[in-house]
């Protein structure tokens, strides 16, 4: 073969668009990763090892496995940590403590039987006169909704809160409806807006909306309480799965339709402002606001509040565009009871959680096509999610409550993935000759794999190196914004000799994580260029 030029390619910010799973073959911008768990795109645009987890539980979580978490918050400065799993419920982060339930007449507690622990919990408020008193609750389909609050005297009056924080059922501190074909009251959404609590989905009844008197989330029959019937607004078959509030409006988020009310903090007032038809939310827990939006699952994929509402007649454009078929795959296959989400500010991540993956979505900054960098978490495995107000992201564990800090996940190393396209370096007729490869990573003292295949092979050639630490000072820190990771983190330029040849060729990296950061800034990939085949 003649004498040839080493010609580069290079792939800046590798990952940076995220996973895409719909575009297998030769031709995907290089910017996207065709393969990657366990990873995230960090604030400067690099493919990264996510961050891993410990307990914070010490005692009494064993086998709580709580599904559901939430802060509460008590109006005195502090803040309780309440959660449900093995059909219980706890009160505690760090020990977690087996709550009861109130008997009736306040004499002590009563047996309740709990057969799932779907639970979701909103926080409301009563006020009387210029007392306010933080209420929080409880709901599931086929339970009676309970109610955490300061509970009252033995023999006190429902609304003198003078005996420590508790739970009660519902009716045991109110007035419940029990008209408009509702035989026992047992809903399983809800929301706490406008000074009013907001339930719905209740037995056999989908399609109302009950709402509370103002400034008292108890009483579901008093002056100025009532409810909304949407079948009148949607003419098909559909169930109320999620309710949300954004932009003064009142959002019901049906199976198949999405309905939107307006002036929904002057109840005389209110209006139908906006229907959706076709389009609607199937798990009530994936329903998250991000500040300017809100995100929810659909049937055919995660979607944005707003871009629905812009794009009614391009059903398919959607944040998970990118996975629609590999993801569609699993949701399709799961218990929506079972999914779970979060938004973490912070890190600017929406995640969803499946019995087989998180999906991690970058929210801080859109592709052009209105769809989601997204990453996947194959190992972390939690039950639920829980970002708290001090801006930590809990984790629902087997054995308790974790958070999400630090990079082992309890101790133990992970593995972080990455997998370029398919790269045919602007021909796939020419042969091609890799020599070497320059990887440019943040990291210090992570082992990698560097693989690499030709002609959509599996059978990778593999050459390990390790990061160490070198002197940030010669880079520019704001540049690459150091500050996100720990003191030892450095940049590294490692070089790497390769061999073999094809018209295809994919490079993957494959890092042990085991205690410290690690991303991948940047490829270089140099080769001699064949003849045309």
């Amino acid at each position: 073969m003649p004498n040839k030029p080493l010609q580069p390619v290079s792939i800046t910010s590798p990952g940076f668009f995220g996973l895409n799973s719909q575009e297998a073959g030769v031709g995907m911008n290089p910017s996207f990763a065709l393969m990657t768990s366990n990873s995230v795109v960090d604030k400067s645009g690099r493919i990264a090892a996510r961050k891993g987890w410990t307990y914070t539980t010490t005692s009494g979580g064993t086998s709580t496995s709580p599904k559901m978490m939430f802060e509460f918050d008590n109006f005195d400065g502090t803040n309780t940590i309440i959660s449900a799993g093995n059909n219980k419920i706890f009160t505690g982060e760090t020990t977690m403590t087996e709550a009861t339930v109130r008997n009736t007449d306040n004499s002590g507690d009563q047996s309740v039987t709990i057969t799932a622990d779907n639970w979701q919990f909103v926080q409301a408020q009563y006020q009387s006169g210029l007392t306010r008193s933080p209420h929080g609750y409880m709901v599931q389909k086929t339970h009676t909704p309970l109610v955490y609050h300061k509970l009252p005297l033995s023999g006190g009056s429902p609304h003198d809160h003078d005996d420590g924080f508790g739970f009660q059922r519902l009716a045991d501190v109110g007035t419940v409806p029990t008209g408009y074909s509702v035989s026992t009251f047992q809903p399983n959404c809800g929301l706490a807006a406008f000074g009013r609590l907001w339930l719905a989905n209740v037995g056999d009844n989908k399609l109302t909306v009950y709402y509370s008197v103002l400034l008292d989330s108890s009483d579901f029959t008093g002056l100025g309480s009532g409810f909304i019937n949407l079948e009148q607004v949607i003419t098909n078959s559909d169930e109320i799965v999620a309710l949300a509030e954004h932009n003064n409006s009142l959002i019901i988020f049906c199976r198949n339709n999405i309905v939107i009310y307006n002036n929904a903090n002057n109840i005389d007032n209110i209006v139908l402002a906006d229907t959706v038809v076709g389009i609607g939310c199937i798990a009530r827990d994936s329903v998250q606001n991000i500040g300017t939006d809100l995100i929810f699952l659909s049937n055919s994929g995660l979607r944005s509040l707003g871009r629905t509402i812009q794009e009614k007649s391009s059903p398919l454009r959607d944040l998970s565009k990118n996975i629609r078929d590999n993801f569609l795959a699993i949701i399709n296959t799961e218990n929506v009871d079972n999914i779970k989400s979060v938004y973490y500010e912070p890190d600017a991540f929406y995640l969803l959680r499946t019995s087989s993956f998180v999906y991690c979505f970058d929210v801080r900054a859109f592709l052009e096509d209105g769809s989601s960098r997204v990453t996947i978490w194959d190992t972390i495995n939690p039950l639920s999610f829980l970002a708290t107000r001090n801006r930590r992201l809990l984790l629902g564990k087997t054995d308790g409550i974790a958070n999400y800090t630090g990079y082992q996940d309890n101790g133990s190393s992970y593995t972080f993935t990455y997998y370029t396209p398919y790269l045919d370096f602007g021909d796939p007729s020419l042969t091609k000759f890799p020599k070497k490869m320059i990887v440019t990573v943040l990291g210090s003292n992570v082992t990698f794999d560097v693989k690499w295949a030709f002609d959509y092979s599996s059978n990778y050639s593999i050459l390990q190196d390790t990061s160490t630490a070198a002197n940030v000072a010669e880079y520019g820190i704001a540049e690459y914004n150091i500050d996100e990771y720990s003191a030892s983190i450095a940049i590294e330029q490692l070089q790497q000799q390769l061999n073999g040849n094809g018209n295809i060729i994919q490079i993957g990296i494959e890092a042990l994580i085991n205690g410290n950061a690690f991303s991948v800034q940047k490829l270089d990939i140099y080769s001699v260029i064949g003849r045309i085949i």
